[in-house]
């Protein structure tokens, strides 16, 4: 090493060729370097073009790593991997899920059974007519205590065998009744009303058919003739009340509450007389029904014949109007079919009700089926008269308690209504009536408060025997109707 005495540096011959390796080294490194930037810059630029054709995809997945391949395979594979891990959690999640839908297959299930069952009840009535009607004498003291020859009627579910009547110590005598009204203002409408009515009947007894007027003589000369004892103390006793008034089928039950002579004598169903409007309504179920001497395909000799006798005595004689539906609720397709008639009949009445809001009374008239050697026949002012039973639905059974699916709230009206005409055949025509049978279905008789189901005769009868029956029945209608409490 040599010092430069001009400027004191030190010098190295040795120096030049340094400098230049080093610089040489750096231009062979140039190509390199170009080479990883044009592809570090090729990336680049494939990168974001792949960020500008599909942004939408990035933006929902939120973290652009998710896009990779290789992430969402290797994610993938995880989810599997864990239930793979897991089985008992995923197994128990099965369980689960399975158990859940067996319960509501099986709600399902239950759900299904239980409409069917509905169905059954409601439409078990219509088909009582398609089997032998099952019967039970009750003539039990006919000799002994003067009581009256009765006869049960099963309904299709009902089991054969003597029909079961519930027997109870009443505790305390309910004898007092209801006093009528004494507003005089009342009264006095009450007599003018009753005038007018006699003035109307006279005058239509004038152009009535002789047929008719024969009846209307007939009912006002009548007189009370009972063969039992009808006082309120001897009604009072429940025992004496059911063997005299009631029959109560097998399937279902009653009580003291509930058949109390007094309240169902005391209750006022009464209606005022409008010939002007429709008070009546008359009907008929079971419209094929017909009688010992019926001829085949006239419908004057089947029950609809004998409600037309019937509309014929309330209109002439009484001075009602009536509307007699003559609508075939039993035939389907030209062929007997009483299993829905019920049904039919409702959905066809409820829209006349609806369109005559006036009609206060509804009653389905049909005949009874009986044995073949028993002839339901009684003598009425010299005519062979048929007997006839009234039909009451209590909506309920003793296999299923109360029937919640067939409501009516006019349960106690109806066997008001029913009681209180046979309490006025028991005065006037004592071998009239055979007795009240208390059912356990509804038979369409929550329409209106004063609905009843009347068995006219039987099979057995003739035509002529179950048109004569119309003319006491018309009378005790009546009387029911316009004698306050239904007791004279």
């Amino acid at each position: 090493m040599e010092v430069d005495s001009v400027n004191g540096r030190k010098s190295n011959r040795n120096g030049h060729n340094s400098g230049a390796f080093i610089i040489g080294y750096l231009e062979r490194g140039d190509s390199v370097t170009r080479t990883r930037k044009t592809i570090c810059t090729l990336m680049c630029l494939a990168f974001f073009a792949v960020l500008a054709v599909m942004p939408g995809s990035f933006i929902l997945q939120k973290n652009v790593y998710r896009q990779l391949p290789l992430f969402r395979f290797l994610e993938r594979k995880a989810a599997r991997d864990f239930q793979r891990k897991d089985p008992d959690t995923y197994a128990k999640i099965v369980e689960n899920h399975t158990e859940f839908l067996g319960a509501m297959v099986e709600k399902e299930n239950e759900e299904v059974r239980d409409e069917q069952e509905k169905a059954v009840a409601e439409n078990s009535v219509g088909q009582a007519e398609d089997v032998e009607r099952k019967t039970e004498d009750v003539e039990q003291t006919e000799t002994t205590e003067g009581s009256k020859k009765t006869e049960s009627t099963v309904t299709a579910e009902a089991e054969p065998g003597q029909v079961q009547t519930e027997i109870k110590t009443r505790e305390e005598d309910k004898q007092q009744q209801k006093e009528p009204s004494e507003d005089e203002n009342i009264k006095q409408t009450e007599k003018d009303s009753a005038k007018e009515t006699e003035k109307s009947q006279q005058n239509k007894t004038a152009t009535a058919t002789p047929e008719v007027t024969q009846t209307i003589l007939a009912s006002n000369n009548i007189q009370p003739a009972p063969r039992i004892d009808l006082s309120p103390q001897t009604l009072a006793d429940y025992d004496y009340l059911m063997n005299q008034f009631f029959i109560v089928d097998s399937q279902t039950t009653t009580n003291a509450d509930q058949l109390n002579a007094a309240e169902l004598l005391g209750e006022d169903l009464t209606i005022q007389k409008d010939a002007t409007k429709p008070q009546i309504l008359l009907y008929h179920t079971h419209s094929q029904e017909a009688f010992a001497d019926s001829r085949e395909g006239a419908v004057e000799d089947t029950i609809i014949g004998v409600g037309n006798y019937l509309t014929e005595l309330l209109t002439k004689n009484y001075g009602y109007q009536v509307i007699h539906v003559t609508e075939a609720f039993d035939m389907e397709s030209g062929e007997l079919d009483r299993s829905a008639a019920y049904d039919y009949a409702g959905t066809y009445l409820e829209t006349i009700l609806e369109e005559n809001p006036s009609i206060e009374v509804v009653i389905d008239l049909h005949r009874d089926g009986v044995p073949e050697n028993r002839h339901l026949v009684t003598e009425i002012n010299g005519k062979p008269t048929a007997q006839i039973m009234f039909y009451n639905g209590l909506s309920y059974t003793i296999a299923r308690g109360n029937l919640t699916y067939l409501p009516n709230p006019y349960i106690q009206d109806n066997l008001a209504f029913s009681f209180q005409m046979e309490y006025q055949a028991a005065q006037y025509y004592p071998d009239f009536y055979r007795g009240i049978y208390l059912a356990g279905y509804r038979y369409n008789l929550h329409l209106r408060p004063r609905s009843v189901l009347v068995e006219a005769g039987a099979q057995t009868n003739t035509v002529q025997e179950v048109k004569n029956a119309m003319e006491p029945f018309a009378d005790i209608l009546n009387r029911v109707l316009q004698n306050p409490k239904g007791t004279n």
